[in-house]
C-alpha cells in the first residue's frame, strides 16, 4: 500500500472495463480458487438456510413474490433476480463462515456469487459464463476495496457491503452483456446505493449486508441495461463515494496493476473456524500451543494475544450474551480453543456457550494487546502456565497454503456442515460447473438451493 495525496482518476471506468472485457484471460490457478470459493459459499448457504436472518428475509421475499427468474435458498418457487440476490447473500453470510479477503477486509464471495447466480439463471448463461462472471466480480471487489483502503474500513464501513456492491454490479454487468459505458453507469449507480456499517456486527444486520450488496449489483446492472444513466466516475470523483466514505488516505496508487497475469482474488482466505476471521490467527496460534504442549484449561494462568489494532472494535466483545456476539469475542473464542471446544462446529456458538462458567472464567484470563507491528492476518499468542512457563506461538494466515491442503480442509469443513454424501455431491457439482450447459446447471442448482438435492 502506498500513500496517495489524491485518488487516481478513472477507477470506475477501469472497473467497468475489467467487468466487460471479453478478452480477459482467466488463469487456471484463479479459476481453481474460484471453484473452491463457490463450493464454500454454496455449502455455508445451504447450512445457514434456517438461521433467523435467512428465515426472516425469505419470508419477506416470499410474501412479495414476483417474476420467477432465479432460485433462492429454502424456496421451492423461483423469485425475481434482485430478490434472490438479496436472500441468497444474507443466507450465505448468515453463519459468518464464508471466505474473507484482506486486501480490503471483507467477504467477497457472499456479495458477488448471489448476484452472479441470480442473473446467470435469469439469462440462462452457461456454467463457464457464471464462473467467469463470479471471478471477475470478486476481482473488482478486491481491487476497488483495496484502493478504498483501511481508512474506509476503519471509518466504520463494512467492506462486504460497500466494495461487495461494486463487485456484484461488475458480475451482473458481464452476464447482462453490457458495454463499458453501461457498466460504468451501473457502478456509478452502485456507488449511490452501497452501504453497510460495522456497528451492526453481532446482529442480523451484518449478514444482511451481503444480501444488500448482491441486490444492489443486480439492480444497478439491470437498470443500466435498460438505459439508466448515472455518474460514470462516482467512485472517485469529488464528493463521490471514496471522498464521502472515509477513503481519502491510504489508497493504492494503481489497484488494477498486474492483470491479467495476477488475480488478487487468489489470496482469499477460507474460514476453518465458525466465527469472525479477525479471531482466526489467535485461534490457530492457541490451537498449536495446546497441541504442542498438551495444555489443559487447568494449566493456564494467563493468555496474551498481540493483534492488529484495527480488530479491537470488530471482534473484541468482552462479555458476549448471544451466539452471534460470541463469534465476535476474541476472549471467549480463545477460551473455547484452550478448553477443547470445537470452534469449527456451528453448535459451539450458542447463547448457552456465553454462560458456561468454565469458559467465562478462562476468558477473563485473556489479555488483548494491540500492536501496530502485527499484520491484520497475524497474531502473537503467549500462554503463561500455572507452573510459570511462558509459551509463545506466532501465526500469519497470509502464508501460502497449498491448493491440495486448502481443498482437503474445505472438504472436511463442508462434510461437517452437510454430511459426507452431500459434501461429495456438491464437490462433484462445482468441479464440473464450467462444463455444464444451462439446461443441466439451473435445475441442479435449484434442487440444491430448494433443499431437494440428492
Amino acid at each position: 500500500m502506498t500513500q496517495a495525496t489524491s485518488p487516481p482518476a478513472g477507477i470506475t471506468a477501469r472497473a467497468a472495463s475489467l467487468a466487460v472485457d471479453d478478452s480477459l484471460r482467466f488463469s487456471a490457478d484463479a479459476l481453481a480458487i474460484a471453484r473452491l470459493s463457490i463450493y464454500d459459499c454454496l455449502a455455508v448457504a445451504i447450512a445457514g438456510a434456517q438461521e433467523p436472518v435467512s428465515r426472516t428475509v425469505r419470508e419477506m421475499v416470499r410474501s412479495e413474490a414476483g417474476a420467477p427468474q432465479a432460485s433462492a435458498f429454502g424456496l421451492a418457487q423461483r423469485i425475481p433476480a434482485r430478490a434472490a440476490a438479496l436472500l441468497n447473500g444474507a443466507t450465505a453470510h448468515a453463519l459468518d463462515y464464508d471466505d474473507t479477503h484482506f486486501d480490503f477486509v471483507g467477504h467477497p464471495s457472499v456479495a458477488v456469487m448471489p448476484a452472479a447466480l441470480a442473473v446467470a439463471e435469469q439469462r440462462q448463461a452457461s456454467g463457464r459464463a457464471l464462473l467467469e462472471a463470479f471471478l471477475t466480480g470478486v476481482e473488482v471487489t478486491c481491487r476497488v476495496g483495496g484502493w478504498l483502503g483501511r481508512a474506509h474500513y476503519n471509518a466504520g464501513f463494512h467492506q462486504t457491503a460497500t466494495s461487495g456492491a461494486f463487485g456484484a454490479a461488475a458480475a451482473a454487468a458481464r452476464l447482462l452483456g453490457l458495454d463499458a459505458k453501461q457498466a460504468a453507469h451501473a457502478l456509478g449507480l452502485a456507488a449511490t446505493r452501497a452501504s453497510g456499517l460495522k456497528c451492526q456486527f453481532g446482529t442480523m444486520a451484518k449478514p444482511f449486508h451481503a444480501g444488500m450488496a448482491a441486490s444492489t449489483g443486480v439492480e444497478a446492472a439491470t437498470l443500466a441495461s435498460l438505459g439508466f444513466v448515472a455518474r460514470p466516475d462516482a467512485i472517485e470523483c469529488a464528493a463521490g463515494f471514496a471522498a464521502t466514505h472515509g477513503a481519502g488516505q491510504g489508497c493504492m496508487d494503481d489497484p488494477f496493476a498486474g492483470l491479467p497475469e495476477t488475480f488478487r482474488f487468489v489470496d482469499v482466505q477460507h474460514k476453518f473456524h465458525a466465527c469472525c476471521h479477525g479471531t482466526h490467527p489467535a485461534l490457530e496460534a492457541l490451537k498449536t500451543l495446546r497441541a504442542r504442549h498438551g495444555l489443559q484449561a487447568r494449566d493456564i494462568g494467563a493468555i496474551t494475544l498481540a493483534i492488529a489494532p484495527q480488530w479491537l472494535p470488530v471482534c473484541c466483545i468482552a462479555e458476549p450474551a448471544t451466539g452471534l456476539e460470541a463469534k465476535f469475542s476474541l476472549s471467549l473464542t480463545a477460551a473455547m480453543v484452550l478448553a477443547g471446544v470445537d470452534t469449527a462446529a456451528l453448535a459451539s456458538f450458542s447463547d448457552a456457550s456465553c454462560r458456561v462458567p468454565a469458559l467465562m472464567e478462562l476468558a477473563r484470563r485473556v489479555g488483548i494487546r494491540p500492536d501496530p507491528a502485527v499484520a491484520d492476518t497475524a497474531c502473537r499468542a503467549t500462554v503463561v502456565t500455572t507452573s510459570g512457563a511462558s509459551l509463545s506461538c506466532s501465526v500469519e494466515l497470509g502464508d501460502p497454503m497449498p491448493y491440495a491442503t486448502r481443498a482437503t480442509r474445505l472438504r472436511g469443513k463442508v462434510e461437517a456442515l452437510l454430511g459426507t454424501q452431500p459434501a461429495q455431491a456438491l464437490w462433484d457439482f462445482v468441479e464440473t460447473l464450467d462444463t455444464q450447459p444451462a439446461s443441466d446447471l439451473y435445475p441442479r442448482l435449484h434442487a440444491w438451493m430448494a433443499g431437494d438435492a440428492a
